[in-house]
């Protein structure tokens, strides 16, 4: 984003809108990381990058359509592992925003 990382939280329904990520924090566009970088800058292998316990918190954007859910699913840090908490809990503890940044 603009040089800077972000993460963006989407149902696996939908697809990531990078313009709308980059908009949901202030930037022009959005593109997705190296995988490489990606896994030096989180601290987690692809496959497995998890919104929370990065090495930095980076800021986070949720979907919108996430806090109209009891529960989501997010990677708990390995590859195949997840867990389940309420979309308000994922919000806090990330510090996240809510935006539209899913598209079909």
């Amino acid at each position: 984003m603009d040089g800077r990382f972000a993460v963006g939280v989407v149902p696996v329904s939908l697809s990531l809108d990078l313009k709308a990520l980059a908009a949901a924090v202030g930037g022009k566009r959005a593109r997705m990381a190296d995988p490489d970088r990606a896994e030096r800058v989180t601290g987690y292998v692809r496959g497995g990058i998890s919104p929370l316990g990065q090495r930095k918190r980076l800021r986070t954007v949720v979907d919108a359509s996430a806090t109209q859910l009891p529960s989501v699913y997010v990677s708990a840090g390995r590859r195949g592992l997840q867990m389940e908490l309420a979309p308000a809990d994922l919000i806090r503890l990330t510090e996240a925003v809510t935006a539209p940044i899913g598209a079909p």
